[in-house]
């Protein structure tokens, strides 16, 4: 799928359910009145989301001028000037409301992503996100994950197979679920299966499995799958820890040796970071 598309439609979403029929408001400042504005950090965090941030000014008026100080992906301080916005007073202040709404949010899930990126560092453990996202913003967040240095895992049902708990049950269990995704998935497409136990484990690697997600698993349990799998596939086969997953345990999780590490937190819990938008003149 294609990004900026996927920007172009965020933003036009967003303007539509804003401005309705109308800015009402903007009403008040006369339509040839021209204005700068200036966009300060009010808290320590990763930038993340300026496409979206530009295009919400740029829908409206291609005249809006934008110049930043600091790039994607930059660790950002409290009371950093970001960028300057020089256009019409009243495009400005339209867009500013979808504008801040796509910084403080794609931000706030680049921070989060560094800061477990950060914990896991020299462990060789990955990062990756989920499907638990916001509807409509998926891209959007998944791009905010890779921009605070997370993996993405599959981006929808369309492009890999993670099979889980419900489709083992109606597949006819462990074996026969790994048997018909092979069957029918594409080639080099991603086939992923969920266990439970460490019996459910043994079944999947006896079965070929070449991706495991480790749900819930203790600590004890995790480092007696990273040994069982070593030793059976001679560490062909990815292992993936997920569930119950917090700033506080993704070390010791990590140094179990697992390869990857899901946290659906980083795009299902979304803060905010604090920015503010001010005319200068």
């Amino acid at each position: 799928m294609n990004l900026n598309s996927e920007i172009s439609n965020n933003v036009a979403k967003s303007l539509s359910e804003d401005i309705g029929t109308g800015d009402l408001t903007t009403l008040l400042i006369k339509s040839e009145i021209s204005a700068v504005a200036t966009v300060t950090c009010r808290e320590k965090s990763i930038l993340c989301g300026t496409q979206w941030f530009d295009t919400c000014f740029k829908q409206l008026s291609q005249q809006t001028e934008i110049h930043w100080f600091a790039e994607e992906g930059d660790v950002i301080s409290d009371g950093q000037e970001l960028c300057k916005i020089e256009g019409n007073a009243r495009s400005l202040l339209t867009a500013e409301r979808s504008a801040l709404n796509f910084l403080q949010t794609l931000s706030a899930i680049a921070t989060q992503t560094r800061s477990y990126v950060d914990e896991v560092l020299g462990t060789g453990a990955s990062i990756v996100d989920t499907r638990k996202t916001l509807p409509g913003l998926r891209l959007a967040q998944k791009y905010a994950v890779r921009c605070g240095g997370g993996l993405n895992h599959r981006l929808g049902l369309y492009d890999g197979i993670l099979i889980k708990e419900n489709h083992i049950k109606s597949a006819g269990g462990i074996e026969s679920a790994l048997k018909i995704a092979e069957l029918i998935a594409p080639k080099d497409l991603i086939i992923q299966i969920e266990v439970e136990t460490k019996d459910e484990l043994f079944k999947a690697l006896n079965a070929g499995a070449r991706m495991i997600l480790l749900d819930n698993f203790s600590l004890e349990d995790l480092s007696y799958a990273v040994t069982l799998t070593a030793n059976l596939t001679n560490k062909e086969t990815l292992l993936e820890a997920s569930g119950g997953i917090t700033l506080k345990n993704v070390r010791k999780i990590a140094e179990t040796g697992v390869n990857r590490i899901s946290i659906g937190s980083i795009t299902k819990h979304v803060g905010a970071i604090d920015f503010s938008m001010n005319f200068i003149n």
